[in-house]
């Protein structure tokens, strides 16, 4: 997908299966499973997709690294992950190396957001992008090296503490412009510090949502996760956001959707993803 002259693409670093009633939050199985069935564990299968965003300038983004290669079989059967992450082969597909990442950028650091950011090598965990500085919110930095009873299921320390050590670090407050035409927002809701994504040039914009709203389905208001912190919050983020994706013609990419692109549209007071060709 051309934004200006940013190169952006969406890729699955693979399927993820969480709860279905968990992920549509109050909203009835009856109307959410019509659109997203469950599995005989009542898991839905979610897609953990990542961009890869290319400027021309040599700069080399990539946002969002998947679960990664570091977690245990059984974490893999509850989460139904059962194949290796592709993150590294789809940029390979697309002629990136890992050392020609100059930055990473996580919308928060659940695991399979974040499990991607190192890898083991031997006894020791090590940045998979040596070169690259890691982007994420402040709050989310403190929250996940402090989770509580609630958090510390979704937060693994491995993915993101190995990279203050090495100085990887670059913790970021509120709204940056991250680089010319890269803008990262806080979106208190999933977490505190959930971020989103926009990619702008030449009149066009390109927003990757992160998990406030983590795939079409979301649309509707009321379907809210029950994993969000803070839904109220997450309910005024979409009641924001939304109308101006539609006026402005945003293109659209979801964190847990299949990987593409699209445009809202809004016809009759509903909300509807239209997918557009890359």
């Amino acid at each position: 997908m051309r934004v200006g002259r940013f190169q952006v693409e969406i890729f699955s670093d693979g399927i993820l299966r969480l709860d279905g009633g968990a992920m549509f939050g109050i909203v009835p199985k009856a109307l959410w499973d019509r659109e997203k069935p469950a599995d005989e564990r009542n898991r839905v299968a979610l897609d953990m997709n990542c961009l890869l965003i290319r400027d021309g300038a040599g700069n080399v983004v990539v946002v969002e690294t998947g679960a990664g290669p570091k977690l245990t079989a059984r974490s893999q059967e509850i989460f139904g992950i059962d194949e290796p992450p592709r993150l590294l082969g789809e940029l390979a597909r697309r002629g990136v190396r890992p050392d020609e990442v100059t930055l990473v950028v996580n919308t928060h650091l659940h695991f399979d957001h974040a499990g991607g950011n190192t890898y083991r090598d031997g006894e020791k965990l090590v940045a998979t992008f040596p070169r690259a500085s890691y982007v994420f919110q402040r709050l989310e930095w403190v929250d996940a090296n402090a989770p509580n009873e609630r958090t510390r299921g979704s937060y693994f320390a491995d993915d993101y503490a190995p990279l203050e050590a090495a100085g990887k670090l670059e913790l970021i407050d509120e709204s940056v412009e991250i680089l010319p035409g890269i803008r990262l927002d806080r979106i208190q809701g999933h977490t505190r510090g959930t971020q989103t994504v926009r990619v702008s040039d030449a009149g066009e914009t390109l927003f990757f949502s992160s998990d406030f709203m983590p795939d079409r389905h979301h649309l509707r208001l009321p379907w809210i996760p029950a994993f969000d912190l803070f839904p109220l919050e997450t309910l005024a983020a979409k009641k924001a956001i939304l109308p101006r994706a539609v006026s402005e013609k945003w293109i659209v990419g979801f964190t847990h959707d299949l990987p593409r692109f699209g445009r809202i549209l809004e016809r009759d007071g509903k909300l509807r993803f239209d997918e557009v060709a890359e």
